[in-house]
């Protein structure tokens, strides 16, 4: 069952659980960090952005854990297969990074002596930029991105969990921003252009309970004159009201139902995750094949807290089944999918 949400208001009741679990098509919620009734250590709040084209990704990160903020920059080669990941952390934020209570309004900013990290909103998108004087081998690096034509749907979840009255997540996936900029490194200026380059917003507040596993995968691209996005997810959370699985196309949000990610495992159980993949529903809207090509693997393990992340870049060819019947397919397009394991 996939029950949507469509009326405005508060996220949360007096006792700090949802008013409502489903999804909508916009952030319809409102969400207020004062209104939460868990330890204020529980709560979690980020900014992810990604950047992509056929030849490289950039990652963008802010994020307060409330024990812990982190800042954090990715680049990633698809054609040399190479990536590189430099993270700042800070300890006992406690919400001071001022992570807006909306994905509609409000602008984000974090500057010290190692990093210039700001995310503001402009006109129908957002302009990112970044500065970090030492990112790799003591060098520079200056990223500016102009994302535009933000898609005007999106997927939205409220999700609670059975195990915690006061946990919840509330989520906003924007699939499929246009974008263009420069990345400064190394005294090379990469340049890319709204032509072939996409992006979108992970845009995640709300209280975690201590170990969980997501599964997330998502892309955008242009195919058979269409802009086509999708997001696909589970893993944590009580998804009886809905799932966060959805394909956009040109702007408007066709809801899927249950997915599944079927990572190949070798001989003792392990996930093999440079073999190819599939991605099957039960409702039988999607059929993926993804063929990986990139690995960004890290795994920070600090006694009594751990995140163990795959996110793997590559290929996807398949189909989706929209509402209204219309198949769309497509043919090896760069997107990526991921497994990460928290005790957080």
């Amino acid at each position: 069952m996939q029950k949507e949400i469509t009326q405005k208001g508060p996220l949360l009741n007096e006792d700090g659980s949802l008013v409502e679990a489903g999804y909508a098509k916009s952030l319809i919620k409102d969400y207020d960090r004062k209104k939460i009734k868990a330890k204020k250590s529980r709560i979690k709040e980020w900014d992810y952005y990604l950047i992509y084209n056929a030849d490289f990704a950039i990652a963008l990160t802010i994020d307060d854990n409330s024990y812990m903020g982190m800042t954090s920059v990715s680049l990633l080669d698809f054609k040399t297969v190479k990536e590189h990941t430099n993270s700042l952390i800070t300890f006992f934020t406690n919400g001071k990074t001022m992570l807006p209570a909306s994905s509609k309004e409000g602008d984000l900013l974090v500057e010290n002596k190692n990093i210039r990290i700001s995310f503001n909103h402009i006109y129908n998108g957002r302009k990112l930029f970044l500065y970090m004087p030492s990112y790799l081998n003591g060098k520079p690096l200056e990223i500016n991105v102009t994302l535009t034509d933000e898609p005007q749907e999106s997927i939205v979840v409220m999700t609670p969990f059975k195990e915690k009255k006061t946990a919840f997540y509330y989520n906003q996936k924007i699939v499929g921003f246009k974008a263009d900029g420069y990345i400064l490194f190394d005294g090379k200026k990469t340049e890319f252009d709204e032509k072939d380059t996409r992006a979108l917003l992970d845009w995640g507040r709300g209280v975690w309970t201590y170990k969980n596993t997501w599964y997330w995968s998502s892309g955008c691209f242009r195919a058979k004159n269409h802009e086509i996005g999708f997001n696909l997810g589970y893993g944590f959370g009580d998804l009886t009201n809905a799932s966060e699985n959805m394909v956009i196309v040109d702007g408007v949000v066709h809801k899927l139902d249950r997915v599944s990610f079927n990572i190949p495992q070798n001989e003792k159980g392990k996930d093999e995750f440079l073999k190819d993949w599939s991605f099957t529903s039960n409702d039988e809207k999607i059929n993926l094949t993804f063929h990986p090509i990139l690995d960004r693997h890290s795994d920070t393990n600090i006694l009594i807290l751990r995140s163990l992340q795959h996110q793997v870049f590559g290929y996807f060819s398949g189909y989706f089944i929209l509402e209204t019947g219309e198949k769309i397919t497509f043919e090896k397009k760069m997107a990526f999918a991921e497994k990460v394991y928290n005790k957080w």
